[in-house]
């Protein structure tokens, strides 16, 4: 049962889950737990371990809200709705997260060895997308910085192709215009 789990949640989260981010912060061997190494971890090190990572993650909102806050003062909608849906994926992942921790904690207090591994492989697949995220995020800030802007258009014409005297530019004959008689003598 606990392995169709793993099993399952890892392919619900494995899409960019084993992406590699290009997020300024270093890779400890802290952060960068093997899956197959995690059940070989003491049950204080996936505590440790998995505190590290939602305080990671905790940090990772604080820098997707400043994003947002930023788009919202340029009021560039593009952005903001970029960010808003990167958002709402860290804010999902980390309530899984603080779940997972609530019971890894409690898996670890009864001795239930393949629950707490179960627990932190949610923790740890939680923050490896959340990782990504930050790093979309940060994509859509730069997103469709080029169009901003007033645009100009500068019109080369070619004299051998278009001919001297515009064609819209017509001389009509003059027409002299006859106005009916009233319709009543009455003014």
């Amino acid at each position: 049962m606990v392995r169709i789990l793993v099993i399952e949640m890892i392919l619900l989260l494995a899409p960019g889950a084993f992406a590699q981010s290009d997020e300024p912060t270093p890779i400890t061997s802290r952060t960068a737990i093997d899956f197959g190494k995690a059940s070989e971890l003491s049950d204080s090190d996936k505590i440790d371990t998995a505190s590290t990572y939602l305080g990671e993650m905790k940090n990772v909102l604080g820098a997707v809200l400043d994003l947002l806050k930023d788009a919202r003062e340029e009021k560039d909608v593009i952005k903001l709705n970029c960010i808003n849906e990167k958002l709402t994926s860290v804010k999902g992942l980390i309530r899984i997260s603080e779940q997972a921790d609530i019971t890894l904690q409690e898996a670890v207090a009864k001795g239930e060895k393949d629950t707490a591994t179960h627990e932190f492989h949610k923790i740890s697949i939680s923050h490896q997308k959340i990782r990504i995220l930050r790093t979309e995020a940060e994509q859509c800030v730069g997103e469709l910085a080029f169009a901003v802007g007033k645009t100009t258009v500068e019109v080369e014409v070619d004299k051998d192709i278009v001919p001297e005297r515009d064609p819209l530019k017509l001389d009509l004959p003059e027409t002299h215009i006859i106005r009916p008689p009233a319709a009543s003598p009455y003014q």
